[in-house]
């Protein structure tokens, strides 16, 4: 499926498989987003396809750089939500608290980084080990 422009006076949209196309992700994952409320695309054709903008993949792409981290459904959407909040300006009320927040799962990010370095560190171990084992 391709891109269909939206109203003259909107973002143009995109059908699920494009999006699956573009973010590597299966369509299953993006409908189950939609389905628990992760991440909801920004419109539906008349006849209940998901359409998507360009807005939306930017979210999806977010949210699949933190899958790899090990980040709970729950905890992707607190971050998510905290990442609009900081961007509304008319949520500038809200602001300090979402920072902090996000501080929070940078943070907890990091960590779990470093972690899957040493998984990947012992992995490459592995690797070499049977590499010589095998010569």
């Amino acid at each position: 499926m391709t891109s269909e422009p939206a109203a003259a006076d909107g973002p143009a949209v995109m059908h699920i498989g494009e999006v699956a196309t573009r973010t590597e992700l299966s369509l299953r994952s993006l409908r189950h987003w939609d389905e628990v409320g992760l991440l909801r695309p920004s419109g539906r054709t008349d006849g209940g396809f998901r359409l998507y903008t360009e807005s939306d993949v930017e979210k999806i792409l977010v949210i699949r750089r933190m899958k790899p981290l090990g980040f709970t459904l729950e905890q992707m959407s607190a971050a998510m939500r905290d990442l609009e909040t900081v961007r509304d300006p008319a949520a500038a009320d809200r602001h300090d608290v979402a920072r902090e927040r996000l501080v929070g799962i940078l943070a907890d990010a990091g960590e779990r980084r470093e972690k899957l370095e040493r998984q990947l560190a012992m992995a490459d171990e592995f690797i070499d080990l049977l590499g010589q084992q095998l010569s």
